[in-house]
């Protein structure tokens, strides 16, 4: 597969709460131009979610997110997860993602988690919390003396703000849940997630 950060300018983090919604949305991401969908670890329902997204919309590329432990690691991937998203790390669960034979994004905020997993052959990661962290002025800084990293920042990032992101030479995509309010969610407004993500999908331009 193609590296994770270089599928979409965006990758939506959604949390579905009924594993009913998860291939309609879907399908709403990928046709706004939105394929790597990461689908957080949050709910009773993301296991679920995952499995009928992989089974049922073949464009997606969907991936598990908040995996904080080795056995979430493991069952994410057999569930079709095609990629993992953590929002740290540590050795225990790096290992399980490198085992788990799918791409993974492990978190970082701090020049010294970026230095450590540079060690480990990692050269791909998760920004986050992006805003909170220190933003693109923060990413700035690291370019210099790290610039065989790579990041995706999530984390606050807004539809203002990504482009911002995008434009920096060591950020491959941003993470963020701007193109998922709430009400289209809770309406089933496919239509309005797709024009959202058409929206979003243009900031590549």
């Amino acid at each position: 597969m193609t590296s994770v950060l270089d599928l979409a300018p965006v990758i939506p983090v959604v949390v579905i709460d009924d594993a009913a919604d998860a291939v309609p949305l879907a399908r709403a991401l990928v046709a706004g131009g939105l394929p790597a969908i990461e689908v957080t670890l949050r709910t009773p329902a993301a296991l679920d979610a995952i499995r009928a997204i992989a089974d049922e919309v073949p464009d997606a590329v969907v991936g598990a997110g908040t995996v904080i432990t080795p056995g979430g690691a493991a069952t994410a991937a057999a569930a079709g997860a095609r990629f993992l998203v953590s929002p740290g790390w540590t050795d225990p669960l790096l290992d399980a993602m490198r085992s788990s034979g799918v791409p993974f994004l492990p978190g970082v905020s701090t020049a010294s988690e970026v230095v450590a997993l540079l060690e480990r052959e990692v050269t791909e990661m998760k920004f986050f919390p992006a805003e909170a962290a220190g933003g693109t002025a923060y990413l700035t800084s690291l370019s210099g003396p790290l610039p065989q990293a790579r990041f995706c920042p999530t984390g606050g990032v807004s539809l203002a703000s990504a482009p911002s992101y995008l434009a920096l030479p060591n950020v491959g995509c941003v993470g963020g849940t701007w193109m998922l309010p709430p009400s289209a969610l809770a309406a089933h407004d496919w239509t309005r997630v797709e024009s959202l993500a058409r929206e979003a999908a243009a900031l590549r331009a």
